[in-house]
């Protein structure tokens, strides 16, 4: 049994690491929120009620989005101890249950929300590198021609070192980012001395009389205000990383305490220094302290955007095993940290798109548009998954989980509503960007339902087959055959093919079956499951969840405790390719069936993606139109 020294100190390490990957992202934010709210574009008076009641909308948004909707309640809703728009949607889906006619909208919905989280994977890193670097403009005026150059290299060479893993550079981000939140704590503490009136803003009345007086122009002001809360859904998606223990501690003990103390430090160096609306964080200590800051801004930046990287990567896994993406070559950077993993593909597009928009838009400033509406939209869909997952799978009375997921639903309405109008000023482009990516999504998801639904039209019953089959048995020889075979399919292709041109059968034949759960994880001792076929014919069905690492030599060896072992060098592994044809009579519009053909050709093999090894892998072509 654990003392409790060891817990604690268990907690302290947990805690540690979740102020170092989880509030990255947020912990940034104070480089331009406060600079957008009063920028020149939004047409917001630097006066002393308007200063107090940003700050105020700012520090209460930190209470109620933060802390009340992610940490206290969106934590709440794990996926068997996994978070993320992902895991959410899959909770909510398996709540309302297949058969269901929620069951559709709700998978379009929390598939919308991950392609607005890939738009926030690629604009955090531009953005959060950008605003650092743009403090040597604050330095040295002259130096502002350089900032994009600058930001090109960092984010590039971030990019270069994502093969290498995180590994060995992962434990210092804790370290670097409490470093970087007690660096806030301290700049706020200072202003506040300096300025004590902002305290006002501590009272939600100033927030509300900002609204109220200002009317539209507080309205669009929410368009830059929701800036300070960027990072809330990297919170939910780390979940199982970390558990929501050691995430409440840092948020509460950490990230909140210094973010609130900066936001209104930076009210307060407004009130006593008007001159300083420009680029308020830089210039809160005078002139001698931005480079310094500006250096560990910018490592709090690349930390930020490491951990968004990571996400990605992560998200693109979920989305290949519950069949919305094809499937990708996915490398495992650490021996002992299952969960580091690098997807060659998807680092490389999103850099190429990463640094088209640090070029296309070149500030910070130009960026914050798509930033809102990619953030705003994101935290509506888990709202709206929420709400489902909380009445239909917690039971809970309908008015409480209309009241409870309702009264954050009109905050974020109020903030994307805000957000939408920066459409034509960049807006549009996560939403342009998540349409792409939600397109590719569902049609890969619909054409691999057509070419199962054509694969069981022509399907041969496997019992009725095997019973006629050695009634006159072919030719038998030594080893193990394994034909990999789908759900609910007859018998594989490619084992008519082998009869139909080898005319011959394995001493012993295995049909393998592998399947996805919509869990996070499957217990080892569930994974594998073996039903006796008679004649030495065997049905092996493999479980795993969405964030599982398939891996059929593993689940072969999982088959011995359940009397069915393997000797690898005497087993083949039979595999069907498909070759998909487009069919303009039936299935898909001609255009998605095209995408999907396209899709299916730069799609990794079954055998490289199940780990199987190459050399005892034989594969048969099968052609099928959808």
């Amino acid at each position: 049994m654990a003392s409790p020294n060891s817990k604690k100190s268990s907690l302290a390490a947990l805690t540690l690491g979740a102020v170092g990957i989880v509030y990255g992202d947020i912990g940034t934010s104070p480089l331009y929120a406060m600079k957008e709210v009063f920028a020149e574009g939004h047409g917001l008076a630097l006066t002393q009620e308007n200063v107090l009641g940003v700050v105020s909308l700012i520090v209460w948004g930190l209470i109620i989005i933060v802390s009340l909707k992610y940490v206290t309640l969106v934590l709440r809703a794990d996926n068997r101890g996994e978070g993320g728009i992902m895991a959410l949607m899959a909770l909510a889906l398996s709540s309302v249950g297949r058969n269901s006619k929620l069951y559709f909208p709700l998978l379009v919905i929390g598939v919308f929300g991950t392609t607005l989280f890939y738009g926030d994977g690629v604009i955090t890193p531009a953005i959060s590198v950008l605003s650092a670097v743009e403090g040597l403009s604050v330095a040295a005026p002259g130096f502002s021609h350089y900032v994009v150059p600058v930001t090109v290299a960092v984010l590039t060479a971030l990019y270069a070192l994502q093969a290498r893993g995180t590994a060995g550079i992962g434990k210092w981000f804790g370290p670097i980012m409490v470093v970087w939140f007690a660096t806030l704590a301290i700049l706020g503490l200072v202003n506040i001395v300096a300025s004590p009136q902002i305290l006002q803003a501590l009272n939600p009345w100033h927030a509300l009389h900002f609204l109220e007086g200002n009317r539209l122009l507080a309205f669009i002001s929410l368009g830059a205000v929701v800036l300070a809360f960027t990072g809330v859904e990297a919170l939910y998606a780390d979940m199982g990383h970390f558990g929501p223990k050691p995430m409440r501690a840092a948020w509460f003990f950490v990230a909140f305490p210094a973010l609130a103390l900066n936001y209104l430090g930076q009210g307060g160096l407004l009130l006593a220094h008007p001159e300083a609306v420009d680029n308020p964080f830089f210039q809160q200590l005078g002139p001698w302290s931005v480079i310094p800051l500006t250096i560990l801004a910018t490592a709090a930046a690349v930390i930020a955007s490491q951990a968004t990287i990571s996400g990605t990567f992560s998200m693109t896994k979920q989305a290949i095993a519950l069949g919305l993406l094809p499937r990708m070559k996915i490398e495992y950077t650490s021996a002992s940290e299952i969960g580091q993993i690098y997807i060659p593909v998807v680092n490389w597009l999103q850099l190429a798109v990463v640094l088209m928009v640090v070029i296309g838009f070149g500030s910070s400033s130009l960026l914050a548009a798509a930033y809102g509406i990619a953030v705003t939209a994101t935290m509506m869909v888990t709202t709206l998954l929420t709400f489902f997952v909380i009445r239909y799978r917690w039971k809970y009375n309908l008015a409480l989980c209309i009241f409870a997921t309702g009264f954050f639903l009109v905050i974020d309405i109020g903030f994307l509503s805000a957000n939408m109008l920066k459409l034509t000023h960049g807006g549009w482009f996560p939403l342009l960007l998540g349409t792409l990516l939600f397109t590719m999504m569902l049609t890969w998801k619909r054409g691999r339902e057509l070419v199962v639904e054509n694969l069981q039209k022509h399907a041969i019953p496997l019992d009725d087959f095997l019973t006629s089959l050695f009634v006159d048995p072919p030719t038998r020889v030594p080893g193990t055959a394994i034909f990999m075979r789908s759900e609910s399919d007859g018998v594989p292709h490619a084992m008519l093919h082998n009869l139909l041109h080898n005319k011959i059968l394995h001493e012993r034949v295995v049909f393998l079956t592998v399947s996805m759960a919509e869990v996070p994880y499957v217990p080892t001792e569930e994974q594998v499951r073996v039903h006796n076929l008679g004649n030495d014919c065997y049905q092996m069905d493999v479980l795993y969840g969405f964030k599982d690492t398939p891996d059929i030599p593993w689940a072969l060896e999982l088959a011995r405790f359940q009397g069915l072992g393997f000797e690898m060098m005497e087993t083949s592994f039979f595999i069907a390719r498909q070759t998909v044809v487009p069919n303009p009579d039936r299935g898909m519009a001609l255009w998605r069936e095209h995408l999907f053909v396209t899709m299916s050709r730069h799609a990794r093999d079954a055998a490289d993606y199940y780990r199987i090894p190459s050399n005892r892998v034989i594969e048969l072509g099968t052609k099928i139109e959808i």
